[in-house]
Order: C-alpha cells, then sequence, then structure tokens
C-alpha cells in the first residue's frame, strides 16, 4: 500500500469538525504515504475516526502543550521524511509527489515547504495582502542555488515568518531529534526555522499552492492574536536577527499583518 519513505503525522486536538476532511485529501495523495493520528486529548471521536480510516492512533499521556504535541507526534514516525500535519488544513493531491521530487534530488535536505492558499467560511483563497507579502518574502528561496544558502535563508526570517508550518516536510536524519522547543505560544514555528536556518543543508521551496490553511475563529492562530500574544513574541524573534531598537519597529509593523488572520 505504502509507496513513499514519508509519513503524515497528524496532530488532533478535542474533536475538530474539520479533522476528516483533512484524513481524506491525505488519502487521496496521488503519492500513497504513511499517516499516524496523535493526540493529548483522547476521546471517541478521535478512537472513531482513527478506526473508520485504519490509522493507528498514539496519546500523548506528557507534558501537553503546541510544541510538546507537536514533538511527540513527530518523535512517533519511523520514516525519513516527516510532515505534521494539522487537523484543521488540507494538502492538494501532489503535495508528497512534488515534496519526494524535492527531497530525493537533495544532496543534504533540511525541510520542504510550499507556498499555500487559505480557506475562509469554505471557500480557498489563493490572494489577499499577507499571502502577497509572504511569497515576496520567499522570493529569493526559489532559485536553488540560494536554497542552499544560510545566509539568504537567514535573511527571509529575519523579516517575519512567511513558511507555513503545516506545508513543511521534514528530513530526520539531517535534523535534531527534537525540532520545536517550549516556551512560545505563537512563534513557536518561527523560531524552529530560525534554529534549523543554522544548520548546512537546504530549504527547499516549492511555489506550488499544494497546502490549504484553514482560517477560522477556534484556531490556536486566531486565538493568539486575539490575546496580544503574538505581538510579544515577534518582537522576540525579531532581536535574534536585529538590534532592539530596529526589531520593535519591524514588530509593529509585522503586526499590521496578522489582522489577515481573523475572518472580520
Amino acid at each position: 500500500m505504502y509507496q513513499t519513505n514519508h509519513t503524515f503525522a497528524i496532530c488532533a486536538y478535542k474533536e475538530s469538525p474539520y479533522l476528516e476532511d483533512c484524513i481524506l485529501s491525505l488519502k487521496a495523495q496521488s503519492v500513497l504515504s504513511h499517516l499516524l493520528l496523535s493526540t493529548s486529548t483522547p476521546n471517541r471521536f478521535l478512537e472513531e475516526i482513527a478506526q473508520k480510516y485504519d490509522i493507528p492512533l498514539f496519546i500523548n499521556t506528557g507534558e501537553k502543550g503546541i510544541t510538546q504535541d507537536w514533538n511527540f507526534a513527530y518523535g512517533k514516525t519511523t520514516t525519513e521524511f516527516v510532515t505534521i500535519a494539522h487537523q484543521d488544513d488540507k494538502y492538494h493531491p501532489d503535495y508528497v509527489k512534488t515534496a519526494l521530487s524535492f527531497l530525493q534530488k537533495s544532496k543534504r535536505p533540511l525541510i520542504f515547504f510550499t507556498d499555500y492558499a487559505e480557506i475562509r467560511n469554505g471557500e480557498i483563497e489563493e490572494k489577499n495582502l499577507l499571502l502577497n507579502v509572504k511569497r515576496k518574502m520567499l522570493l529569493p528561496l526559489k532559485p536553488k542555488i540560494f536554497q542552499r544558502s544560510r545566509f539568504i535563508r537567514r535573511r527571509v526570517l529575519s523579516l517575519g515568518d512567511p513558511i507555513c508550518c503545516p506545508s513543511v516536510t521534514f528530513s530526520k536524519s539531517n535534523l535534531p531529534p527534537v525540532i520545536f522547543r517550549n516556551g512560545f505560544k505563537s512563534c513557536e514555528d518561527w523560531e524552529a526555522w530560525e534554529i534549523l536556518s543554522r544548520l548546512k543543508g537546504s530549504f527547499l521551496y516549492s511555489s506550488e499552492k499544494l497546502t490549504y490553511h484553514r482560517i477560522h475563529e477556534e484556531s490556536a492562530t486566531t486565538e493568539i492574536i486575539s490575546e496580544n500574544v503574538r505581538n510579544k513574541e515577534d518582537y522576540m524573534m525579531f532581536c535574534k536577527f536585529w538590534p532592539k531598537p530596529i526589531a520593535k519597529f519591524l514588530a509593529k509593523k509585522y503586526a499590521k499583518g496578522e489582522e489577515s488572520n481573523t475572518l472580520q
């Protein structure tokens, strides 16, 4: 059945009404992958979904939180390539096919990631201000020669986080055993890319829109922005690249783009 050395590790929380759509998009891949379901909130709904689609279910009984749950799911995989799928999102049928094409041609891949569209009120939205800005930020990573450059990818990350977390596939043999650090509630993925950007290897970027990120009122991103947590963490991230006065200026500008993560 499985044709790849790739796993989708699906992180599930409580009873998402979008989880089944996510699973169906993974089952519909043109190149089949391994699937596993991981949660720190076990319930009958998840047990039934796992049984219905014949997906192994792993329960995180240890420390809980976004990064803890992601690291737990990542640690349960046995394949070389891993994508941490978020329960509300969907994937284009050629996501795995494209990822493997990039990864297998690279001498030392670190991560592969794609452009993405958003799902708002059930409709796919391919263009808005935030998406357009992120695409412009990622232009330096389109040429293959620059994907190997630590300097280029760090300059990209120094202006914000244009990498869509659920679009990322990790090449485990070239990465540390733990990807995400505990602490941040919003910028945990940006912090991970900053750490990985220091390593020798490639950040492989496909400008095809192969991931669909759902924006809705109950999403973690929307909740975090409403709590005004993200602005403080953005500033901390910018300080990793810039002097504090510049970091403060960039954080204020960056905050305006976060308004795109609401449905208003």
